[in-house]
């Protein structure tokens, strides 16, 4: 699917140069990962959620493209056909920038995913790891091959449905009623003696190579 039909393009150019996230990717896995658990955020709530996460308020067009993102990604979820995409760049990309979209896609998800919750059902701790574990994945030269581009199809494949399963059966709730807009800030996940909601934001971080 090319950029522009998929919406990558449009994205990457309204959320590329924000620089309190590490990339347009990682921004659409926050969204993903929220609307796992809450119903999609308005308008008015993504603002919050936005000022929380100390992001400099958006352009009304660029909040209308991520409020529109949000519903259609809780329909994606929401949906038995299995149709839910993370946006990222295509295969006209060079694969080196696409496995880094991916993991940042990923720990995007986890991010979001955590903020919005306190807590995981028994059965996804193990999603929550998958998760992570591609997170954390590296590129090397020496993954430039026909074999390299097949493991990235196959990772590809296999967490983009992650979030499905983290979504289905879940009751959705008021992003007003998550600790989202009540009491975590950004900081709190590098400080250790922070309140209880900090080590929600930790158990949900991935520990990203530096």
């Amino acid at each position: 699917m090319q950029d522009d039909i998929s919406g990558w393009s449009e994205w990457y150019r309204n959320f590329s140069k924000i620089e309190e996230i590490t990339s347009p990717s990682e921004l659409h896995g926050l969204l993903t990962g929220i609307v796992c658990v809450t119903k999609a955020p308005t308008r008015e709530e993504w603002q919050q959620i936005l000022a929380t996460l100390e992001i400099p308020e958006l352009d009304e067009n660029v909040l209308t493209l991520l409020t529109d993102e949000s519903e259609d990604i809780a329909h994606a979820l929401s949906d038995d056909e299995l149709d839910y995409l993370p946006l990222l760049p295509d295969d006209e990309h060079v694969l080196a920038s696409r496995v880094e979209a991916l993991a940042d896609w990923c720990a995007g998800v986890v991010l979001g995913f955590g903020l919005a919750s306190g807590h995981i059902r028994p059965d996804e701790m193990e999603w929550i790891e998958h998760l992570q574990d591609v997170a954390a994945v590296e590129f090397e030269e020496s993954d430039n091959d026909e074999e390299g581009e097949a493991s990235y199809q196959e990772l590809y494949e296999f967490v983009r449905l992650i979030p499905v399963s983290l979504s289905l059966g879940r009751q959705k709730v008021e992003i007003s009623e998550t600790a989202l807009l009540q009491s975590i800030q950004p900081q709190l996940k590098r400080n250790p003696s922070a309140t209880e909601a900090s080590s929600v934001v930790e158990m949900f971080t991935p520990h990203r190579p530096s």
